[in-house]
């Protein structure tokens, strides 16, 4: 059907539709009907209202564009829009760096531009200035930030439930407290949004109580019949947020990262590393990586230093660990655990993981690895200087650690 219609009648179309023309109303002009209107507007990237006089969902395009700070560029404008499609239209169309040059904008903003908004039409394509601004301004509106982005509302949010408000009580006390500001009310539902939705979140890190709700929970509680995913019970209280702040500036010795690094046949070595000096210690599995193999392979590591020395571990969230109660019982030393997906919470660790794979590269069979040859990797990495210990060694670092323990006993 487009090859038996023009570009500029269908771009005519579209405008009529932008500027809240009904499909009947530009289908009797036209000379189409209004399914193929309705069609046009579809493949043009417009929300369509159906019925009889159902038209595109309207958008606010002549809303000014105003600058984003902290931004480094600036978003077109209708005018903009209108030169580029100027521009294209030409006896011999402008390239895309000679436009950019013109607007003040960069070549990627242009290009970016006319791949976004342009419209198929037959075997090409056509690029009108008012369809792409209403797909861009519609596309704005649809990721707008949410009611509780305004600073002012979110701080008196935030400020109740710090006082253990429920939501559905700051809801309320809201509409009182600002009963002529629209924007100073929100419903509890967003609130409950902000909670949940946005991480464990968004706005959950601004608060100073530990339990934002009363239940206890960062999620909603499934209303499937079928039963719940394990939420893996022994993370509980031993979370990242649970180990003590001394564990964070590395100010304090004594504090490591762990995990493990694995190969086939179920084979795998235990690393650590401790936060100040960046002493490695390793461990070799044998030909297994339960729970109670890794934390027995952990303590005998860690049982020749001075209780000073075994303040924490931080782990991440592998099963290899869910014993750690027992390991700590076992040698006092505590274990933490990192969010989901956050390795740069040890990523002490995973630079050390990645030394280590320089001696082992991915597909060793730890199972093969002498004690002797781990033995021997451990004193090279431990000896090796290191630039942020201003190029003193592990090994020189942590011996005067051991040292001073020792003098003061």
């Amino acid at each position: 059907m487009s090859g038996k219609f023009s570009w500029e009648l269908r771009a005519a179309v579209l405008r009529a539709l932008v500027r809240g023309q009904s499909l009947l109303q530009v289908a009797g002009w036209c000379g189409a009907d209004r399914v193929t209107v309705g069609r046009w507007a579809r493949l043009a990237g417009m929300q369509v209202r159906d019925g009889r006089r159902g038209g595109v969902v309207r958008a606010d395009v002549d809303r000014e564009v105003s600058p984003e700070v902290g931004r480094s560029y600036r978003r077109l404008t209708l005018a903009d829009r209108s030169f580029i499609q100027a521009a294209l239209a030409f006896p011999e169309p402008w390239g895309v760096r000679r436009i950019a040059g013109q607007l003040g904008v960069s070549a990627s903003t242009v290009s970016r531009e006319i791949h976004a908004h342009r419209v198929r039409h037959g075997d090409g394509f056509g690029y009108d200035a008012e369809v792409a601004h209403y797909r861009a301004v519609r596309s704005r509106d649809r990721y707008r930030p949410g009611k509780l982005a305004d600073p002012t509302l979110r701080r008196e949010v935030v400020t109740r439930l710090n006082a253990r408000y429920s939501p559905q009580q700051i809801a309320g006390e809201l509409k009182r407290a600002f009963p002529d500001q629209a924007e100073m009310q929100v419903s509890h539902e967003t609130i409950y949004q902000a909670l949940y939705v946005q991480g464990r979140g968004a706005l959950r890190h601004e608060l100073t109580v530990e339990k934002a709700l009363r239940s206890g929970r960062t999620g909603r509680v499934p209303q499937s019949k079928l039963p719940p995913r394990s939420t893996r019970p022994w993370l509980e209280g031993a979370r990242l947020v649970n180990r003590p702040a001394e564990a964070t500036d590395r100010a304090v010795p004594g504090h490591w990262e762990g995990d493990l690094v694995v190969g086939p046949e179920n084979s795998g070595i235990v690393t650590l590393v401790e936060r100040t000096t960046r002493y490695v210690l390793l461990g070799r599995l044998p030909g297994t990586r339960d729970s109670a193999t890794v934390t027995d392979v952990l303590a005998s590591m860690i049982h020749a230093l001075p209780a000073e020395l075994k303040r924490t571990i931080t782990w991440d969230q592998g099963t290899e660990m869910a014993s750690h109660k027992a390991f700590t019982l076992r040698t006092g030393c505590p274990v933490f655990f990192c969010d989901p997906h956050s390795p740069w919470q040890r990523g002490t660790n995973e630079n050390t993981n990645g030394l280590i794979r320089d001696f082992y590269p991915k597909g060793t069979n730890f199972n093969t690895v002498t004690d002797d040859g781990l033995a021997e990797t451990q004193r090279l990495l431990n000896i090796r200087p290191r630039q942020t210990l201003d190029f003193r060694s592990p090994h020189v670092m942590l011996t005067e650690l051991i040292n001073g323990v020792a003098l003061a006993t």
